[in-house]
């Protein structure tokens, strides 16, 4: 079995999913006692959270850099970083470490190839759904991408960083984003990719009969079949 490093923490409400699905995934594959081999390595939000809202990206890209060096020494044979917004930086993560990073992007796209999906809706922060480094992906392999309109993305980021980020999960927020994803629909999307590691908290496939695409459970799912592998 592959050691998995994880780079968690952003935040680790969401850190905590991937570990619960990747091991139960091992215990489900190998049986008895078996579980995953994981190093985590958890970063203080705080200092990541302020260096997105003032453009900072330089100063993100070394903090994870240095937490992926830290797993590569652990001996990490492959790294996930678990949130979407910070795939922002990892060409520059990539660049610091030999091992694979596991990008969510690329995991997320096979599994829309594999569900036949060719427009998505994306909801994520705003950062996710306005630049274009998570879109491109998508995009390289066909998806058409189809985001929020600007005062639809304020209401997702505010959810995401003023309430789930902190642990809060309010049923008007549920409304409020399940109404926006029935808005995507319109527009074309046949599914939503829940493109923030924490939305998962807040909505699931029981609240709608859109196909959702829960970015954190494909992404922990992805890693531990490589794993396995």
């Amino acid at each position: 079995m592959k050691t998995i490093g994880l780079i968690g923490g952003m935040s680790w409400e969401s850190t905590v999913t991937y570990y619960q699905v990747i091991n139960e995934i091992v215990k489900d594959k190998l049986g008895g006692f078996h579980s995953g081999k994981i190093i985590l390595y958890s970063v203080d939000f705080a200092p990541v959270e302020e260096s997105q809202t003032t453009g900072r990206w330089d100063l993100t890209a070394d903090i994870l850099s240095e937490a992926a060096k830290s797993l590569e020494r652990a001996g990490a044979d492959f790294i996930l970083i678990c949130t979407n917004t910070m795939h922002k930086v990892a060409p520059e993560v990539q660049a610091s470490v030999k091992v694979p990073i596991l990008h969510i992007a690329e995991a997320v796209s096979m599994e829309l190839k594999n569900n036949n999906i060719t427009k998505v809706g994306l909801l994520g922060t705003k950062y996710t759904m306005q630049m274009d480094f998570y879109k491109d992906i998508l995009k390289k392999h066909g998806i058409e991408v189809v985001i929020p309109a600007e005062e639809d993305i304020e209401i997702v980021n505010n959810v995401i960083y003023n309430e789930l980020c902190l642990g809060e999960i309010k049923d008007s927020s549920r409304k409020a984003y399940l109404e926006i994803m029935d808005k995507l629909k319109t527009d074309g999307a046949q599914g939503i990719i829940l493109g923030c590691t924490e939305i998962g908290l807040l909505v699931n496939q029981e609240n709608t009969s859109i196909p959702l695409f829960d970015t954190t459970l494909i992404h922990a799912r992805k890693a531990a079949l490589r794993a396995l592998e």
